[in-house]
C-alpha cells in the first residue's frame, strides 16, 4: 500500500512537477542589466494570485497583454503569453496552455531579446513536460536555462535547472546530481526564499534516488537536509507563493521516515504529515493529499490499528466527495488501500463492497487515463503540425518579401533613371546658356583660390609635421631608448640570449608602431593597447622588473572602436618616471589601466592609477631633476583641438586617497570615439 502513494507521488512530483510552478518566481525579476517595464509588473502581479483568486489572476494579466499590444512592445507581449500559459497549466486547460505557449515562442523568434527568448522556451519546456513528451521537454529547458544563465537571472536557472534534474532523472544520476547542484547554486545567489526551497527539493529528490543503493550514513544525511529544507519553508513562508511546494517538503521528510533502518519516529512522522494536508486541503493540491493520508495510512496498517487506518482513508473520500469535482484516481486510489485493510482484517463482506467501489472508480480512472492520454498525443501532433506551419509561413513571408524588395527595387531604379534624365537633360541646357559668364568667373577666382589653398595647405602642413615630429619625440624619450637598449646589450654580454631576442623584438616592435601610428589620424583600441603592452614591459626591463600592471576594459566596450593615436602613453610614462621610479625599493610598483565607455557611448574613459610617491611628492622632487617630458603638454594640446567637434574631450590628474585607496595618483583621460 506505501507503494501506491509513494511511487505514484515520486512519479507525479518528477514527470509533472518539474513545471508546476516555473514561472513563480516571475513576480520578483531581477534581471541584470534589464530593467522590469511597468506592464511586466502588472503580469507579474496577476501571475502571483493564481492560486487565490484564479478570476482576477487572469483578468489582470489579460489586461497587462492588451497594454502590451496597445503599446506594441513585443517582448512584453511574449512574457504576458508566458504567464498565461502557465495559468492555464495550472487550471488544467490544455488547449488554451498549447495556445498561449506556442504564441509566446512564435512571436520571441521575430525579435531579438534574449529575455522573451528565455520565457518563451520556458514555457514551451512546461508544455512539452505536460504533454508527456520528455526530449522536447528537455530541448526547450535546456535552451531556456542557457538563456537565463547569459543575462545572469539567478531566480530563473535555479527554477529550470531543478527542473532539468528531474527530468533526466531516472536515465541519467550524474545529470540530475549535476543540475541538482547548479540549482542550488543559482537559488543561493538570488536570495530568494521560493527559488532556494524549489532546489532543495530537486536536490533532495536526488539525495532520496541515492537511498535505494546506500546505507545509513546516506539515510542520516538525507534527513538532516529534509530537515533543514523543512525549517527553511517554514521561516519563509511568507515569501513562497507556490504553498504545494511546501507541502511537498513535509511529505519528502514524511516518507524518509519511512525509510529509516532505525523505529520510526511516530510523532514526528505524523506530524509532519498534518501539516501537508492541512496545505493540501487549504490550496487543493491533490497528489499532496493523496500522498499524505496514504502515507498515514499504511503506517497504521503496519502498525496494526486497522480502525485507524479505515477511518482514515474514508475520511478521505469523504473530503474528496464534498468537492465540486470528482478525483477518480483518488477515489480508485483510497478503496484499493481499504481492500487490503479489509484483507487483513479478515472482514470479506466489507472488502466486496469497497472492491465493487474500486472497480467503478478504476474503470473510469482508466477511461480518463486514456482520455487524457489521446488529448496528450492529439496535442503533440497540433504543436508540431504548427511548429511545422509556422516554419512554412516564414519561408513563404521570406519569399514575398525578397519579391516585394526586388520589385521596389526595380522600381526604383526606373525612377532614378527617369530623374537622372531629366535633370541631365534640364542643367545641359543651364549649362550652356550659363557657361560662358561661369568660365569668366572662375578664371578671375581661380587664381586667388590656388594661392589661398597653397598658403593653408603649407601652413597646415607645417604644423602638421611639427606636431607629428613633436610628438614623436615625446613617445620616444631619448632616455627611455638609451635605457632599453643598453639593458638589452646587458642581457647579451650576460648570455640571456632568448629574454634578450625577445625584448629587442618588442623594442622594434614598439618603435615602429609609434612611427606608424603618429602618422595615422585613427587607430583601434586593440592596437593603442598593444602599443601600450610593448611600451610598459619594456619599462619593466628598464626598472628591473620593479612594477606590475594590468589593463582591462569593461565588458561592453569594444576593441575595434577608432580613437587618436597615441594619446595615453604620456600619462603611463608619467606614471613610471614620477611615481613608481622615486618609490622605495621596499614597495611593489603597480599601474592599473581600466577602459569604459561614457553613458552616451561617445567617448572612451580611459583611467590610469598608479601607486607612486603621488603628486605632491613628485612636484618636490622635478625642481632638481633635469628630465624634463612635454609629452603631457602635447596632449592637451591634442586635446583641446579635439573639443571643437567633441566638448567632453580632455583629462584631469589627482591624488588618490591615502585611507581608502592608498598612496599614488589618478588620470581620467576622457578620449573621443572616431567614427
Amino acid at each position: 500500500m506505501l507503494q501506491i502513494f509513494t511511487s505514484d507521488f515520486k512519479k507525479t512530483r518528477k514527470i509533472h512537477c518539474p513545471f508546476l510552478v516555473l514561472f513563480c518566481f516571475l513576480l520578483t525579476i531581477a534581471m541584470q542589466a534589464q530593467s522590469v517595464s511597468a506592464v511586466e509588473k502588472m503580469a507579474s502581479q496577476g501571475y502571483a494570485r493564481r492560486f487565490s483568486d484564479t478570476v482576477a489572476s487572469l483578468k489582470i494579466q489579460q489586461q497587462a497583454l492588451s497594454l502590451a499590444i496597445k503599446n506594441k512592445n513585443k517582448e512584453d507581449e511574449v512574457i504576458c503569453y508566458s504567464y498565461l500559459a502557465l495559468t492555464q497549466r495550472r487550471l488544467l486547460h490544455l488547449k488554451q496552455f498549447l495556445h498561449y505557449a506556442d504564441t509566446a515562442y512564435y512571436l520571441s523568434q521575430k525579435i531579438n531579446k534574449v529575455r522573451a527568448k528565455a520565457y518563451a522556451a520556458g514555457a514551451m519546456g512546461s508544455l512539452k513536460s505536460y504533454i508527456d513528451d520528455k526530449p522536447q521537454a528537455l530541448e526547450y529547458s535546456l535552451e531556456a536555462y542557457k538563456l537565463f544563465s547569459k543575462i545572469k537571472a539567478h531566480d530563473q536557472c535555479a527554477k529550470i535547472a531543478s527542473d532539468i534534474s528531474y527530468l533526466f532523472s531516472p536515465a541519467s544520476p550524474p545529470k540530475v546530481e549535476k543540475y541538482a547542484r547548479e540549482a542550488m547554486v543559482h537559488a543561493a545567489k538570488s536570495g530568494d526564499a521560493e527559488s532556494e526551497l524549489y532546489a532543495r527539493l530537486a536536490f533532495g529528490s536526488f539525495l532520496t534516488d541515492k537511498l535505494e543503493t546506500g546505507g545509513i550514513a546516506d539515510w542520516e544525511a538525507a534527513m538532516d537536509f529534509f530537515k533543514e529544507t523543512v525549517s527553511l519553508a517554514e521561516k519563509k513562508s511568507d515569501q513562497i507563493v507556490s504553498k504545494s511546494n511546501i507541502g511537498v517538503a513535509y511529505i519528502n521528510l514524511a516518507d524518509l521516515y519511512t525509510k529509516s533502518p532505525q523505529p520510526i519516529e511516530e510523532k514526528a512522522f505524523l506530524k509532519n504529515l498534518e501539516k501537508a494536508t492541512a496545505i493540501a486541503k487549504k490550496y487543493n493540491v491533490k497528489i499532496i493529499y493523496r500522498s499524505a493520508i496514504g502515507l498515514q495510512g499504511y503506517y497504521f496498517t503496519q502498525k496494526g490499528d486497522y480502525i485507524k487506518a479505515e477511518l482514515l482513508f474514508i475520511d478521505g473520500i469523504n473530503y474528496q466527495k464534498s468537492l465540486p469535482y470528482t478525483d477518480n484516481y483518488l477515489l480508485a486510489t483510497f478503496y484499493s488501500s481499504l481492500k487490503d485493510v479489509s484483507v487483513k482484517r479478515k472482514d470479506f463482506q466489507a472488502y466486496y463492497g469497497y472492491d465493487t467501489l474500486y472497480a467503478k472508480y478504476n474503470q473510469l480512472k482508466y477511461n480518463e487515463s486514456t482520455q487524457s492520454k489521446l488529448q496528450n498525443a492529439e496535442a503533440r501532433y497540433e504543436s508540431s503540425k504548427k511548429a511545422e506551419r509556422i516554419k512554412q509561413l516564414e519561408l513563404e513571408n521570406e519569399l514575398q518579401q525578397k519579391n516585394k524588395l526586388l520589385g521596389y527595387a526595380i522600381a526604383g531604379v526606373l525612377l532614378i533613371g527617369l530623374i537622372f534624365m531629366f535633370r541631365s537633360y534640364y542643367y545641359r541646357q543651364r549649362y550652356y546658356q550659363n557657361r560662358e559668364d561661369f568660365l569668366k568667373q572662375e578664371q578671375a577666382n581661380s587664381y586667388l583660390k590656388v594661392q589661398l589653398m597653397e598658403k593653408e595647405t603649407i601652413e597646415n602642413l607645417s604644423a602638421r609635421l611639427s606636431l607629428e615630429r613633436r610628438l614623436l619625440r615625446s613617445q620616444m624619450d631619448p632616455h627611455f631608448i638609451f635605457n632599453a637598449l643598453g639593458n638589452i646589450q646587458s642581457m647579451i654580454l650576460q648570455k640571456d640570449t632568448i629574454p634578450a631576442v625577445s625584448y629587442l623584438n618588442k623594442f622594434a616592435k614598439l618603435t615602429r608602431q609609434v612611427l606608424e601610428q603618429s602618422r595615422k589620424e585613427t587607430i583601434s583600441l586593440e592596437e593603442e593597447i598593444n602599443t601600450l603592452k610593448n611600451y610598459i614591459e619594456l619599462q619593466q626591463l628598464r626598472l628591473n622588473n620593479g612594477f606590475d600592471y594590468v589593463i582591462e576594459c569593461d565588458d561592453a566596450v569594444e576593441t575595434d572602436v577608432l580613437i587618436p593615436p597615441l594619446l595615453i602613453q604620456p600619462f603611463v610614462e608619467n606614471a613610471v618616471e614620477h611615481g613608481l621610479k622615486p618609490q622605495e625599493n621596499n614597495v611593489r610598483g603597480r599601474i592599473e589601466i581600466y577602459f569604459k565607455e561614457d553613458e552616451n557611448g561617445q567617448s572612451l574613459i580611459c583611467t590610469i592609477k598608479d601607486n607612486g610617491i603621488g603628486l605632491a611628492a613628485s612636484g618636490k622632487l622635478k625642481i632638481n631633476d633635469a628630465h624634463q617630458s612635454l609629452s603631457t603638454t602635447i596632449t592637451e594640446e591634442r586635446l583641446t583641438k579635439m573639443q571643437k567637434e567633441n566638448p567632453d574631450a580632455g583629462f584631469t590628474v589627482k591624488e588618490r586617497d591615502p585611507e581608502t585607496e592608498g598612496q599614488g595618483c589618478i588620470v581620467i583621460i576622457n578620449i573621443p570615439i572616431l567614427q
